[in-house]
């Protein structure tokens, strides 16, 4: 009894996920030309360019640093600005703007412009108290990584679509 009622609610839990709409995201179909891909980010070294090199490698895209025959996608802007959003009754900031800004465009090996320059643009507002300072940098910090891995996604998307 107690192992039909467990595949019964597997049954039921199956069911209410594929009624929902639930499904993983697919591949996005990448131009055959980036098949090796260059990126020129302006901040090599930043959590951006680290998922975009991820998002681009989990799709196919073979990341490489040669300057020889490969596409070029260059991300001549890839800033992150907090901004104060609102100040309380005493004077102090209350909450913050975070802003992350990213440019891009896609060249072919012999520097045709396969994508003209797009650019990008993600904010969030946060909390800040000063009772919780390192709640409020640990979310700061968050944010920071939710907003890049977001752009990287939405750049790797929109090269999806070029030729269609």
């Amino acid at each position: 009894m107690m192992k039909f009622q467990r595949l019964l609610l597997l049954t039921v839990l199956l069911l209410q996920i594929s009624a929902c709409g639930f499904q993983l995201q697919p591949r996005v179909e990448l131009p055959t030309e980036m098949q090796r891909t260059r990126l020129e980010v302006q901040s090599p070294y930043s959590e951006f360019a680290r998922r975009l090199e991820s998002h681009l490698e989990q799709n196919g895209i073979e990341v490489v640093t040669s300057l020889d025959d490969v596409a070029v996608l260059e991300v001549p802007l890839n800033r992150i600005r907090k901004e104060i959003q609102s100040i309380g009754g005493n004077a102090r900031v209350r909450e913050y703007l975070l802003r992350h800004t990213v440019r891009f465009r896609l060249l072919s090996s012999d520097g045709t412009e396969l994508i003209p320059f797009q650019e990008f643009e993600q904010s969030r507002v946060y909390r800040f108290n000063a009772q919780g300072i390192l709640a409020a940098e640990r979310e700061n910090e968050f944010l920071r990584d939710e907003l890049s891995d977001s752009l990287a996604r939405m750049v790797v998307r929109r090269l999806g679509t070029y030729g269609k």
